[in-house]
């Protein structure tokens, strides 16, 4: 596929630079950011090359609908989907693309872009076969876990959810629904603001917020706030989540109206919004390692694989390759895909110099045709 380098999508400055500049050629956001921030192990790192390529290796499955989370089981199991609007989570069979549903998830209330989000595996699944969801109930965001049972009839094999975690305030927009489990055992959760921008800042609530907790729903041990949830603040939707090799977190974002963001996580640190959008010139806001037009990201998930970020964007329908030195961009952005399979919301590492990428065109906002809403194999470079 070819390559489309972003340089009108991607500016290369945040907008208006506060003071300080000395005049001359803008600083890309990719160098500021080291400037600001890298440390001399961080430089001496090994850098993925600036420009790669993406090759698609196949189509894995098609016709799926309103597709949101993915979790691949071990062992080339297949593929867990979860169906945002019908509250249903089905397995794909990696080899042949067949798409056998599992069970309806219990106590989800669709709205907007509310609805079942992302789904995780637990660390011992291999044991417990418990499957942990994000979802939109009729009074709030809450994340649960399900026995999965093989051995009974196919649409009956999910049990009753457990309640692990409630309490994220929920929205006709901004859910977040990312969860993950980290290298550290602990279950990360990327939570939305509801359309109540002040929740963000505030460190009392849940909403525009990462949370770490553990694989029960306590706070987490070591948590940047005694005896709280909440890892990082000040976010407005954050949609993905995802470790490079030295168990560092990145976290994609959805902006406004002007300035989408891929971050570096500091434990602790607050990510500006409201009262920041993209990069700002205030100290006190953690600045972002790249950032985007709205309308050429619009991102969702992300997956790390060999140094490089790969990024999913909604409304600007591409899928966007960040090379990495340490916690910072160490080249331009580059954009591939470019309107050739829609919106794209979900990008999992698939082994190697793979991912499994899945489409969102029948998501409300997409232009579904039938069979529209599918998952790719990717090879990445």
């Amino acid at each position: 596929m070819t390559a489309v380098l972003a340089a009108a999508g991607v500016l290369l400055v945040g907008g208006c630079s506060s003071g300080g500049g000395g005049g001359g050629a803008p600083t890309p956001p990719w160098a500021e950011s080291a400037s600001a921030g890298a440390s001399a192990s961080a430089s001496a790192e090994a850098v993925a090359p600036a420009k790669g390529s993406v090759k698609v290796v196949r189509t894995v499955a098609e016709g799926l609908k309103s597709p949101w989370g993915l979790a691949p089981l071990p062992d080339g199991g297949g593929l867990l989907v979860s169906d945002r609007d019908d509250g249903t989570i089905s397995r794909v069979d990696e080899k042949t693309g067949k798409i056998t549903e599992l069970g309806v998830v219990s106590g989800v209330s669709a709205a907007g872009e509310g609805g079942l989000l992302g789904i995780a595996l637990s660390p011992g699944f291999a044991s417990d076969r418990m499957i942990y969801a994000y979802f939109t109930s009729a009074s709030d965001n809450r994340i649960v876990r399900m026995l999965w049972d093989g051995d009974k009839p196919a649409d009956e094999q999910l049990g009753a959810p457990d309640t692990v975690f409630k309490g994220i305030p929920k929205g006709f927009i901004h859910n977040g629904g990312r969860i993950a489990f980290g290298p550290d055992g602990m279950l990360y959760a990327g939570t939305g603001e509801s359309g109540q921008r002040g929740l963000a800042q505030d460190k009392g609530s849940l909403g525009g917020k990462i949370l770490r907790l553990t694989p029960e729903g306590d706070p987490a041990p070591g948590n940047p706030f005694p005896n709280s949830p909440v890892y990082t603040y000040g976010h407005r939707n954050v949609q993905g989540l995802a470790w490079d090799d030295e168990q560092r977190l990145f976290a994609s974002e959805f902006g406004q109206d002007t300035w989408d963001e891929l971050n570096a996580i500091k434990p602790g640190g607050d990510y500006g919004w409201p009262n920041a959008e993209g990069r700002s010139g205030d100290p006190k806001y953690v600045n972002p390692i790249a950032q985007w037009h709205t309308d050429d990201a619009s991102p969702s998930g992300i997956a790390y694989v060999n140094g490089v970020i790969w990024m999913a964007g909604l409304k600007g329908q591409r899928l966007w390759r960040v090379p990495l030195r340490g916690t910072t961009a160490a080249a331009a952005p580059q954009a591939f895909l470019t309107g050739e399979y829609g919106r794209l919301r979900t990008v999992v590492a698939a082994g190697g110099d793979k991912v499994w990428l899945v489409t969102s065109n029948t998501d409300g906002r997409g232009r579904p045709k039938a069979g529209d809403d599918r998952i790719l194999e990717l090879e990445v470079k």
